[in-house]
């Protein structure tokens, strides 16, 4: 098991997934820094944290110096295939994650990067699912890359931490919908304290799974040293 502080860089911070992980990356004492990397500003302010603005996640080399030096990548920037081209929703869902990825590993060759994946991805690549081939062809790309680790986080349900601002419309419509799923799947649903304290798990301690499901989510978080926060 790590035990030396780390250094983190999160993306996605300005939705809701990443703005939970964020949260508990800061509310960690083993965590020293937290970089975020945007296209818009956030808003957030902690003595931890760090801020970069870029508007072009396919041309990452303006940048390049400033994501040197970590130890984690928690990947959470996403979109859903819903009402979306199939091209843009490769482009945006495989090809910018695996150029970020790829610039990630090369500057930090003992990086752990745990990718948010989703319920259900095809690791074949040969299912019916559209979003379930491309999201199986990212991962399948990811692990190819020279990190000290990779994982791929498969939350199903998520339910979002308390006081959280960047919710997006749709969730205040479903989210009873979601802890009622939470109930009879308890398996299929995970709050986001606990998805963001099982990256951090993994990071500190390792996982004998690379694939990890909302159960194994909700395990991971369960092992989290409440003593850190």
């Amino acid at each position: 098991m790590n035990t030396s502080p780390i250094k983190i860089i999160v993306t996605g911070a300005t939705g809701m997934v990443g703005e939970g992980v964020l949260m508990e990356c800061l509310n960690d004492n083993r965590v020293t820094e937290v970089l975020i990397v945007n296209r818009k500003p956030s808003g957030f302010n902690h003595s931890k944290l760090k801020e970069v603005i870029h508007a072009d996640f396919f041309d990452l080399s303006p940048i390049e110096a400033q994501l040197s030096g970590y130890d984690a990548c928690y990947f959470c920037l996403g979109v859903s295939s819903v009402g979306m081209d199939a091209d843009t929703y490769y482009k945006l869902t495989y090809t910018l994650t695996l150029n970020f990825a790829q610039t990630l590993s090369r500057l930090n060759p003992n990086m752990i990067f745990t990718y948010v994946s989703g319920s259900g991805t095809d690791r074949t690549e040969q299912g019916k699912l559209r979003w379930a081939r491309v999201k199986g062809k990212t991962e399948n790309d990811l692990d190819k890359l020279p990190f000290k680790a990779e994982y791929n986080f498969r939350p199903g349900g998520l339910i979002a931490a308390k006081g959280a601002k960047n919710i997006p419309g749709w969730y205040n419509w479903l989210a009873w919908l979601v802890k009622l799923v939470g109930v009879f799947m308890p398996n299929g649903v995970s709050t986001l304290k606990q998805l963001g304290r099982a990256m951090l798990q993994v990071t500190f301690a390792g996982f004998d799974k690379q694939d990890v499901e909302a159960k194994d989510i909700k395990q991971l978080a369960a092992q989290y040293p409440s003593s850190q926060h």
